[in-house]
């Protein structure tokens, strides 16, 4: 099990480019399943969910080739169905979260799929209703063996458009249904579909090999099936979730970073609520420049009471931010109250911010409110284990801003969300070291 050693109190100054983003990948390379011919795609990120996806693919018989470091050619010609029914593949599946969203593409062009319990971060529960119920209202008939295998089939040999509700707005659920539609007989309507920027890039993609889509970024989709889809090229958008990331290390260890290609249409109000934080923010062109910053002040709401941040469905902010959110106030003049919604385990973390010195009261599972220390006082370093991706990274920054040395373990946690993070940050004058 590797760790990081991080040295905190260094000042880090330069340019970084985020990576591909990770939650569009694992959509977009699902998506190659759907056709026979030829698709490209650039931007993909060097990381371990998205590699373990990689490999998941081209054991299931898609052909890969790499063209470049983050460009790739896939071909799913000829997929081996029988490769489902191995030990192997329900190893790699249970390894991915991600690996759910093979489901759709498989039940629309093969007629059959199925998968064990899909892995991912234990940041609470994280049900699949959503995808079952979308699959089985296009036609797909859903055997369940014991409580942890899966199994679909279309009894009438192809999917059928249907109208459906969501019974929530998930991104990846969405994605499962509109790649099972884009092949099913007839039109179906989705109410009540995510409109993230990815799932956006995936049905633009779709579209492009030839699938008819309407209402692409509204919660309102219309999917009209056609016979098959041809290839195509695809470039994803850098990740969010990492410029965001950027942002807090910048502001928590008093830093000047310039985060290049941001593609800052598709934030949202990402930017806007790290400047409710006091954090300075100046956009160059599609660059963010984040100047060091002695002090940042956290807002209030205009009749003065405390403010709120909370995580919302798109076009609110993103979950996978509150981790950040939540250190960087650690060390902001004033009071915040983070409200994390989605998942009643994401907060657990604060138990280590608290042992380097942080003010935080955990209220009860999805809140936190956090006690700026204005760096009136720093936090000190500890040995600590990374609970999940993005929690990891909170700790990371955390320790880059602290006084003395960490340890943070199982950072292949990190490793499964951020592309070489260790190395990348070095080159801004970072003190990281991989034990």
């Amino acid at each position: 099990m590797a760790a990081f050693e991080v040295r905190g109190g260094q000042k880090l100054h330069g340019e970084i480019i985020p990576q591909g983003a990770k939650n569009e990948a694992l959509q977009i390379l699902c998506a190659v399943l759907l056709s026979a011919e030829p698709i490209t795609i650039s931007n993909v990120p060097n990381i371990r969910d998205v590699n373990k996806l990689i490999e998941l693919l081209r054991d299931m018989g898609v052909k890969v080739g790499r063209l470049a470091p983050d460009t790739y050619r896939f071909q799913a010609e000829d997929v081996h169905l029988d490769y489902l029914d191995t030990p192997e593949f329900v190893a790699q599946a249970r390894e991915l979260r991600g690996s759910v969203m093979i489901l759709g593409p498989l039940l629309a062009r093969y007629g059959r799929a199925q998968l064990p319990k899909p892995g991912g971060d234990k940041i609470g529960r994280r049900p699949l209703d959503t995808h079952f119920v979308g699959l089985e209202k296009l036609g797909g008939q859903l055997t369940l063996e014991g409580t942890d295998f899966y199994r679909l089939s279309v009894p009438g040999g192809k999917l059928q458009g249907a109208s459906m509700l969501l019974d929530e707005a998930s991104v990846t659920g969405t994605a499962n249904i509109v790649m099972a539609a884009v092949l099913a007989e007839g039109t179906t309507t989705i109410y009540n579909a995510a409109c993230e920027p990815y799932l956006q890039q995936l049905c633009r993609m779709l579209v492009r090999m030839g699938a008819k889509i309407q209402g692409i970024g509204s919660n309102l989709l219309t999917v009209e099936g056609v016979g098959s889809l041809g290839g195509t090229e695809h470039r994803m958008l850098p990740d969010m979730i990492e410029i965001g990331s950027f942002i807090g290390l910048a502001a928590m260890t008093g830093s000047e970073i310039t985060i290049k290609d941001c593609q800052i249409p598709e934030l949202g109000i990402i930017p806007d609520t790290f400047r409710k934080l006091g954090i300075q923010l100046e956009f160059r062109g599609d660059d963010i420049f984040v100047p060091a910053q002695e002090h940042y002040q956290i807002g209030t709401y205009l009749d003065g009471s405390i403010l709120t941040v909370s995580d919302h469905t798109w076009p609110g902010f993103t979950p996978d931010l509150l981790s950040i959110i939540l250190v960087v106030a650690t060390q902001a003049r004033g009071t915040v109250l983070i409200h994390q919604k989605m998942f009643e385990s994401r907060l657990f973390f604060v138990d280590k911010l608290i042992d380097m010195g942080a003010q935080i009261i955990l209220c009860d599972p999805h809140r936190a409110t956090v006690i700026g220390l204005d760096r009136q006082k720093q936090l000190h370093g500890i040995t600590m284990s990374s609970p999940d991706i993005r929690a990891g990274v909170a700790l990371l920054i955390a320790a880059l801003s602290a006084d003395g040395t960490s340890k943070i373990l199982n950072v292949e946690q990190i490793d499964r969300g951020y592309q070489n993070i260790d190395e990348r940050l070095n080159a801004l004058g970072a003190d990281i070291k991989r034990v």
